[in-house]
């Protein structure tokens, strides 16, 4: 007969799992900045819109996705407590007011568009479509402060590393944004969507540079670290992955420019991951082995994952498919 010690040490399968959630930690944080990165792009190219019709197309063409796309936020807090609960305590006390930023940011995105929508006033719509611009730019920005400071183990949420990741994340959404808007609203949007997605591209890819040139100064291992082969063939691929994603937009080939921001968004949470690998919390310096719970409930956990996140991603498939295709010109929010 088995003992409950004997279960408790053997990992699922042989599986490495520690391993496994770590990466499962950073692809749902890379699967909510793509999801709700498109939607906070959106946000943002609506400050720059002339029009209520063109204004009232943008809400529409995010209406059915956002709240559903935030989903994947808690998962990943989730994700994070159950499997690293160290990390989750030690990261959220010390950023706790860039918790409560972007929550806060989240909230006034996500009120803003219903009370634009509840009164046709000029002055009431300029109010809280501003609201909605500062909602989703702000969230994506604190997003990757929150990010960028956790990279590199920094205590205090103000740093110059937080600043240029927010920035990077931030463009990174607007890229998404572009190509989501010129396929769901083609014709009802100005052609300077095109124009705003492409400089948005060319500011993405120099604030990369920016921000690998400040870790090769914050990081311990300083240039040589950012000299692994995976990261030089990720942050290769992100070049290559902007140059196609600026000619798919200009050809009105939307689906492959919106691939190509999802692959741009998972390959720049690789890099974090690999950056930060095989440490979870530089600042404690918990390691993944370290700091993953023992292994019996992290065996349970695993089995609930695997029932769990495909009954998500069917939900997601069906969302997508129910509102898939430009928006109908009588769509409203």
């Amino acid at each position: 007969m088995i003992s409950v010690e004997s279960l408790a040490a053997e990992s699922l399968f042989g599986l490495p799992l520690p391993e496994l959630w770590f990466g499962l930690v950073f692809t749902m944080l890379a699967t909510f900045l793509f999801l709700d990165g498109f939607d906070f792009g959106a946000g943002a190219i609506f400050a720059l819109l002339e029009t209520d019709e063109e204004r009232e197309t943008v809400l529409a063409a995010i209406g059915p996705f956002w709240d559903g796309n935030e989903v994947w936020l808690v998962v990943f807090g989730g994700a994070l407590f159950a499997a690293f609960p160290s990390v989750y305590a030690g990261l959220f006390s010390r950023h706790y007011l860039l918790m409560f930023g972007i929550l806060g940011a989240l909230i006034l995105r996500g009120l803003a568009p219903e009370m634009y929508e509840q009164r046709h006033d000029a002055g009431w719509q300029r109010w809280w479509g501003r609201a909605f611009v500062a909602g989703s730019v702000l969230a994506p920005f604190l997003l990757g402060a929150f990010a960028g400071n956790w990279l590199v183990g920094s205590e205090r949420s103000l740093t110059l590393i937080g600043l240029v990741v927010g920035v990077t994340v931030t463009l990174l959404t607007v890229v998404s944004g572009a190509a989501f808007l010129q396929l769901k609203a083609r014709e009802r949007l100005p052609d300077a969507i095109v124009t705003y997605g492409m400089a948005a591209t060319v500011g993405y890819v120099l604030a990369v540079v920016l921000t690998l040139g400040v870790l090769a100064v914050r990081l311990p291992g300083g240039f040589g670290t950012l000299l692994n082969p995976a990261i030089v063939a990720l942050v290769v691929a992100s070049l290559g992955l902007a140059a196609g994603h600026v000619v798919a937009l200009r050809r009105e080939q939307s689906l492959p420019a919106l691939g190509a921001a999802a692959a741009m968004t998972y390959g720049l949470v690789a890099i974090v991951a690999l950056l930060m690998y095989p440490t979870v919390d530089p600042a404690m310096g918990a390691t993944v082995r370290g700091a993953i719970v023992s292994t019996l409930p992290l065996n349970l956990m695993t089995i609930g994952a695997s029932l769990l996140l495909p009954l998500v991603t069917v939900y997601f498939v069906v969302l997508y498919s129910a509102f898939s295709g430009p928006i109908s010109p009588e769509e409203a929010y």
